[in-house]
């Protein structure tokens, strides 16, 4: 009897082997990651009004030389080509200060909408001078000012 059940087991198992199992997985679709052809995922953007590094950090524009005016000439003004491109464009916003980082001269604010250029949302910003940052502290409510050619606030006030 023992002997009996033995091989009726063995019997089992050496069909299974032999047949193979009866499950089989699904070839994965091109588009899966795991799919040996699927194509690796796009990188995204860096930020570019959070330095995380100074190498982050856009370079200002260089300093060009200005021409001494005689005394009682009209002083010259600059090319009227470029006007639209130098003038410095800033946006005003108001929020609330989450983080302050003073040593790499960034701040992380949840503003309110600035209208015309960003929704409201919690964003870091870099601080130029970062001098601006020595008074404030978490929760504090603020309206500072962006220059958007530098991308970078350079002008905060505390508000009551």
């Amino acid at each position: 009897m023992v002997l009996r059940r033995s091989l009726n087991s063995l019997l089992a198992i050496s069909t299974v082997v032999m047949t193979g199992c009866a499950y089989e997985l699904a070839p994965l679709p091109a588009g899966h990651p795991a799919h040996p052809d699927a194509q690796a995922a796009p990188r995204a953007a860096p930020s570019q009004t959070l330095a995380y590094t100074g190498a982050d950090v856009p370079a200002l524009p260089p300093v060009t030389a200005v021409a001494a005016v005689p005394p009682g000439a009209p002083a010259p003004g600059p090319p009227s080509s470029s006007v639209s491109e130098s003038s410095p464009r800033t946006v005003v916003g108001q929020g609330e200060v989450v983080s302050t980082v003073p040593s790499s001269g960034q701040i992380v604010v949840d503003h309110e909408e600035i209208k015309g250029f960003m929704s409201a949302m919690t964003m870091g910003y870099r601080v130029d001078p970062p001098s601006l940052l020595a008074s404030l502290k978490e929760g504090d409510r603020i309206r500072f000012t962006i220059d958007v050619n530098r991308r970078a606030i350079v002008h905060i006030e505390k508000m009551p």
